[in-house]
């Protein structure tokens, strides 16, 4: 695959992603967060700080989708192991560890307040798990982009 090929594909992904997180973020969780008021007069109280809580941790995703778009378009340039890629994947990565330390700490917040319920938290666990997950692969190919950056370098003073 060409690189100016695979950088439209992951572009695409970008934009289907992102088009999929608007649907979840503005569309479902608001839909799911009514029935449960429906369900439950208890959780009424409860609608938006939870939704907005779930807003703001939309926030770092979208950062996170920006980044890989920076990334895509510097593959489409052929320029794949470069340090500005290594950067937009460490922002990535601070990112996702953002985004699962507060929605670790707002679900913790929302139980001590009662506003929230324990299998929440442990979803929530699950979630907090993927996202450091998320976050340490970045790191990790941030960290491998720099080495191959740096011996791409060395090979290109090379005649």
């Amino acid at each position: 695959m060409k690189q100016k090929e695979l950088a439209f594909w992951l572009k695409f992904i970008v934009i289907g992603t992102a088009v999929c997180g608007a649907v979840i973020y503005a569309g479902i969780i608001p839909h799911f967060l009514k029935y449960l008021v429906e369900q439950n007069s208890f959780a009424e109280k409860n609608f938006w700080p939870w939704l907005v809580s779930i807003w703001i941790s939309a926030i770092p995703c979208y950062m996170v989708l920006i980044f890989g778009w920076l990334i895509a378009g510097n593959i489409g340039k052929d320029n794949s192991f470069s340090i500005a890629n290594a950067r937009h994947l460490k922002w990535a990565s601070y990112m996702a560890l953002i985004d699962a330390v507060y929605y670790f700490v707002i679900n913790g917040i929302f139980l001590l307040l009662d506003m929230s319920h324990p299998f929440v938290m442990g979803i929530a666990l699950i979630i907090c798990f993927v996202g450091t997950a998320f976050s340490v692969c970045a790191a990790a190919l941030s960290h491998l982009v720099i080495k191959a950056s740096e011996i791409k370098e060395e090979n290109d003073l090379t005649i």
